[in-house]
């Protein structure tokens, strides 16, 4: 069967937009696969606001979770694959789904 992983993160996502909720995606930064600005990273996760204003191009496929996200004004392209996702939760009241690595 097809990892459940995606699918949970995909859901998780939308509940907490349709909530207007600000949805923050934690990705495990020790992942080698991942596309990070490392000078973020800190305890080895990086943490991203991922609301719809905050971010572009946000897509969670089967595979990885990408976006363009802008640092202190600087663009950047981040991909990480769905088994570095840690956590997605609403800011609000830290409800949400948290997976480990």
């Amino acid at each position: 069967m097809l990892s459940n992983r995606p699918y949970l993160l995909r859901a998780f996502y939308q509940w907490i937009v349709d909530s207007g909720c600000t949805p923050i995606l934690v990705i495990d930064a020790t992942n080698t696969d991942c596309r990070i600005p490392e000078e973020f990273v800190e305890g080895g996760e990086i943490v991203f606001n991922i609301a719809p204003v905050a971010v572009r191009d946000f897509q969670i496929t089967n595979q990885r979770v990408e976006f363009r996200a802008s640092f202190s004004g600087v663009g950047h392209s981040i991909s990480a694959p769905i088994n570095a996702i840690l956590a997605v939760y609403a800011e609000e009241n830290g409800e949400g789904l948290f997976l480990d690595a």
